[in-house]
């Protein structure tokens, strides 16, 4: 788990990463003046960093926030007399300064520890990257102001149930923010004065906003984690929380359940199966003696067909059961209205089936507003595709828009299928240990819708 709060810790490192050389100290006793005031200072003026001081704040942390002990004690903690208080790198070392540590109460640092470690565990440093990117962020307003995101980000639930709220900390009540946003929804949200003191008290390192400071070790420095590493230990901090999501805030439960598994923007997915549907071998294809094919010149008296592209005919069966919102009725129409611009706006090539228990309506696409949506009964998609499987041409293609909650043809269809399931919390029988929620076939292309 990593070192004890009495170890001595690794062998301190100037700027440069050069091993210091140890300098030979007398041993306090009772009768020596600084037995009781912490650290003296070395024949240099200087104080040392209190390393117990810092590793007993460490285990308070832990206490207080034991799904997070993986990270803490994975930081590797380096003295540092350039960095303002307590920061990071992306290589997950923590730099202290001794005289921020000598006059800052253990249960105050307890708390620095969990929100430096939190900037790491959020990947704040590649997302920053990222945002500057996307936005045109640059120069040092534009990082400290994403610093400040990234610690608003972290600051509304961090604090509190065992650890106590450091003085300066910046919440989003105090930009007037509103709480439970992301560094990604607070940056635009204030504007930054370089010139206001006390600002440097805001650097938390490249491990904030992405940008190495100059007492930073960089990426061949000692001590410093691999991407595996990192990614390992965020692995096991996400599976802690959720094993146990109650012990933990929102803001911590949203970012386990995310971390490995990030949301996809849904509407580019569909469209991407659909294309793949579509352009698969043998979709849009037949046969035409409209032009004869080359080989016929072969056989002489013989006229043989030649394979010509068309374009794809896709049916689309809507769940119009009570279990479907109007909202996601609507949303099922603007899907339609895409999928006829994905096949080249052939709207002829599009038909819509209206579904709950039974067949409800049968139409070709002109405009999606004038789709009548009928249903309201029980569900059971199996009988629309009967019907789009039985409509002439046969369809390449059929998409299915529902929330899951239906039979399913036990044989998959001689066509493509696409299923967009409107996202439900998965429903369980505690009274029957049998029961499994119902879920697409494997034979489906599923895209969760929402």
């Amino acid at each position: 788990m990593g070192a004890t709060p009495t170890s001595p810790g690794p062998t301190p490192l100037d700027v440069a990463g050069r091993i210091r050389p140890k300098v030979a100290r007398p041993a306090l006793g009772p009768g020596d003046p600084s037995w009781r005031v912490g650290p003296r200072t070395d024949p240099t003026g200087l104080r040392p960093l209190d390393r117990d001081k810092l590793y007993a704040a460490r285990l308070q942390a832990v206490r207080a926030r034991p799904y997070l002990a993986t990270a803490l004690f994975a930081l590797h903690l380096v003295e540092s007399r350039e960095v303002p208080t307590m920061a990071v790198d992306r290589y997950w070392r923590c730099y202290a300064a001794p005289e921020f540590v000598h006059r800052t109460p253990v249960e105050d640092l307890a708390s620095v520890w969990v929100h430096e470690v939190s900037h790491l565990l959020r990947d704040h440093h590649t997302r920053s990257d990222r945002l500057a990117r996307d936005l045109g962020l640059r120069g040092p307003a534009d990082r400290v102001r994403m610093n400040i995101a990234a610690d608003c980000e972290i600051n509304d639930d961090a604090f509190g149930d065992g650890l106590v709220v450091p003085a300066g900390a910046v919440l989003p009540k105090r930009l007037h923010l509103p709480e439970g946003g992301l560094m990604e929804d607070y940056v635009r949200g204030f504007g930054i004065d370089l010139t206001r003191a006390g600002l440097s008290w805001l650097d938390c390192g490249s491990g904030a906003d992405g940008v190495q400071r100059p007492w930073e070790l960089g990426p061949d420095g000692a001590d410093g984690l691999s991407p595996q590493e990192r990614d390992a230990v965020r692995f096991r901090v996400a599976e802690g929380i959720r094993a146990r999501p109650g012990n933990a805030p929102a803001g911590w439960r949203r970012w386990a359940e995310e971390v490995f598994h990030p949301p996809q923007p849904w509407r580019q997915l569909l469209g991407a199966a659909l294309r793949s549907a579509v352009s698969g071998p043998g979709a849009g294809g037949d046969y035409s003696y409209g032009r004869p094919a080359r080989r016929s010149v072969g056989l002489p008296g013989v006229v043989l067909p030649s394979l010509r592209r068309r374009p794809p005919r896709v049916s689309v069966v809507i769940d119009t059961s009570g279990s479907v919102s109007d909202q996601e009725l609507g949303s099922a129409l603007l899907e339609v209205t895409a999928i006829g611009r994905a096949i080249g706006g052939r709207h002829d090539q599009v038909t819509v089936l209206s579904c709950d228990a039974a067949l409800q309506s049968v139409g070709a696409l002109c405009r999606a507003e004038g789709i009548p949506l009928v249903g309201g009964g029980g569900t059971d998609l199996r009988t629309g595709f009967a019907a789009a499987l039985r409509t002439r041409p046969r369809p390449d293609v059929v998409v299915v828009l529902t929330d899951g909650q239906t039979p399913w043809p036990e044989v998959a269809p001689a066509c493509r299928t696409v299923v967009g399931l409107f996202r439900r919390p998965a429903r369980y029988n505690e009274d029957d240990g049998e029961y499994r929620p119902t879920a697409p076939p494997d034979w489906a292309r599923v895209v969760p819708v929402g």
